[in-house]
């Protein structure tokens, strides 16, 4: 199959993502379940030409004979397709790719069933907020419905940092700035370096990497900006040690302190598979009071979660996944599966 007609298939067939590894036919997944395009299973040489084609939409000038052998990050666009992000690697000393699938329009809030709570974030004006969960869970699509509302409701510069850029925004109420890893910048530290800068109302920074990132966009949060970035973290307490950690232990009391004081809101989210077989977000919603922050100040994060029972605007992960099963919307085993405690979930829907 050309790649061109690979893309297709898969978008009308509702894939988020696109395989192309050589020993299988090439694949797709829908709904968190994976299928084949009626391929025979690639040879190593038809994953590298595959992989070749997909380098020359990049825009890239390699020959199939001097095709980099190391991990490869970019994006492509198919006229009245899409746009996908596509990592190329290698298994097995053969050529392969993954590409997730980016639709060109901008994703709908409300369809998407983003709580009200989440949605307020686009009224910040200062701080971080950030959103974590699991690869595949929505992360992006979640910060891209932030961004266009703040870009729809507010006059300022939004700066976007990504690796690769995924959702495309126009200029509306705001002007917005996207800039691409190794395309437009570097680094996340240099292009974050360089916001400072740029007179930026909003930076969305596409991940908290490392120690030198994250204390640059604190220090953004501190100066007025509002940050917009993610971690592969899985519940507030959770994020909040992570971030810590990444510091010296020396640093630590001082971050805590900083965080506590820079700290927007936490949202985890994952995708959970619904009774009808699409799939939905299930969300942790965590809003800074006086309360978390000193928990945080004081390094009891653990203690977070019992603020999250029952202060206003706030959600645990496992009362979300609840209310879902009582709805009917997710079957008790997914509940279970999915639940932060399993135990406590599976006691409470029995």
């Amino acid at each position: 199959m050309q790649l061109d007609e690979i893309l297709r298939t898969a978008v009308e067939n509702n894939a988020s993502d696109i395989f192309i590894v050589s020993g299988v036919g090439i694949s797709y997944k829908s709904n968190g379940k994976l299928y084949n395009i009626n391929s025979a299973p690639l040879t190593p040489s038809d994953s590298k030409e595959l992989v070749y084609e997909l380098f020359k939409e990049g825009g890239f000038n390699y020959t199939p004979n001097n095709l980099p052998e190391k991990e490869t990050d970019f994006s492509i666009s198919t006229a009245g397709v899409g746009r996908f992000r596509v990592n190329i690697y290698k298994q097995r000393n053969s050529f392969a790719a993954v590409l997730r699938y980016v639709p060109f329009e901008l994703p709908d809030a409300e369809k998407l069933g983003l709580p009200e709570q989440v949605m307020e974030l686009a009224k910040c004006k200062s701080g971080i907020a950030l959103v974590t969960g699991p690869a595949g869970s929505g992360k992006s699509t979640t910060l891209s419905c932030i961004i266009n509302k703040i870009n729809n409701e507010r006059s300022g510069h939004i700066i976007t940092i990504e690796d690769p850029i995924e959702f495309l925004h126009k200029h509306s109420k705001c002007i917005i700035s996207q800039r691409e890893i190794s395309i437009d910048t570097n680094s996340y530290i240099d292009a974050l370096r360089a916001a400072l800068r740029q007179s930026p109302d909003v930076i969305l920074l596409g991940e908290m990497r490392d120690y030198e990132t994250i204390s640059t966009a604190m220090t953004a949060a501190e100066t007025g900006q509002f940050v917009l970035s993610t971690l592969h973290t899985l519940g507030a307490a959770n994020t909040i040690d992570r971030i810590i950690d990444v510091f010296p232990i020396n640093q630590q009391h001082q971050i805590r302190i900083q965080l506590s004081m820079v700290l927007t809101a936490v949202i985890s989210q994952q995708l959970l598979p619904t009774v009808s077989g699409e799939l939905a977000p299930a969300f942790e919603i965590m809003t800074m009071n006086s309360a978390i922050r000193t928990l945080i100040r004081d390094g009891k994060t653990h203690q977070i979660e019992t603020i999250l029972q029952s202060a206003p605007g706030m959600q645990t992960m496992d009362s979300c996944i609840l209310k879902m099963h009582r709805d009917g919307i997710i079957t008790a085993e997914t509940a279970v599966n999915y639940a932060y405690n399993s135990d406590v979930m599976q006691k409470r829907i029995m």
